[in-house]
């Protein structure tokens, strides 16, 4: 049995973030796939397991952990990699991973979701949501220029948190070379040793063609 058992799905960018760490990381872990699209967080047996009813959710040594931020914060502690040197990064870890899940991830994330995985979505809502995500997109590309990663000079969890839905380019409708700097600290991401895309590193895709 695993070390680390990860509740997640193909589609969901948040469950990715710790997804990508466990890879990178080489950790002893292993997804359990959660069955979103046909209701399963609906279900009383997985709000026991998650009250907020979200993925993804995170076993390791009788805890459980929810929050892809929370998990990742643990991760670093209990892998010992990727995270903070000083205090001080670990405020500017948590600032860019609270403006990731609030406003990059938050605004990026619902729109692929309306512009995917929702019939008919109204064109308004549509329009509104991608013009908060292309906010976030140029306060991001405006932050790296002129650095490698987000915060230190090697690679954090605010770098895997804000990847969460950056290589699904084709699904969210954005050329990432409008956002130069986006584009190439995602290539950076994807050189790194380990580095696996969503739907090869979690299971569920592809989605079952509808009838």
């Amino acid at each position: 049995m695993a070390e680390y058992t990860l509740h997640c799905f193909a589609q969901s960018g948040n469950a990715y973030k710790p997804a990508l760490m466990l890879a990178l990381c080489a950790a002893d872990w292993a997804p359990r796939f959660v069955d979103f699209f046909n209701g399963a967080t609906r279900t009383p047996e997985y709000r026991a397991l998650n009250v907020m009813g979200e993925v993804p959710v995170l076993e390791h040594q009788g805890q459980r952990l929810s929050q892809s931020g929370v998990i990742l914060d643990y991760l670093a502690e209990t892998l010992g990699r990727f995270g903070w040197q000083s205090e001080d990064e670990r405020r500017e870890i948590l600032r860019w991973m609270l403006f990731d899940n609030h406003k990059f991830t938050g605004y990026t994330a619902t729109y692929r979701y309306l512009r995917n995985f929702v019939t008919a979505a109204d064109p308004a809502v549509l329009a509104m949501f991608r013009g908060r995500a292309e906010s976030a997109w140029k306060v991001l590309d405006a932050h790296l220029a002129g650095r490698e990663w987000i915060v230190a000079r090697r690679p954090t969890i605010a770098d895997f948190s804000l990847a969460g839905y950056v290589f699904w380019p084709e699904e969210i409708g954005v050329d990432w070379q409008d956002y130069p700097n986006i584009r190439d600290w995602s290539a950076r991401i994807a050189a790194l040793p380990g580095w696996q895309h969503p739907y090869q590193l979690m299971p569920g895709h592809p989605l079952p063609a509808k009838t």
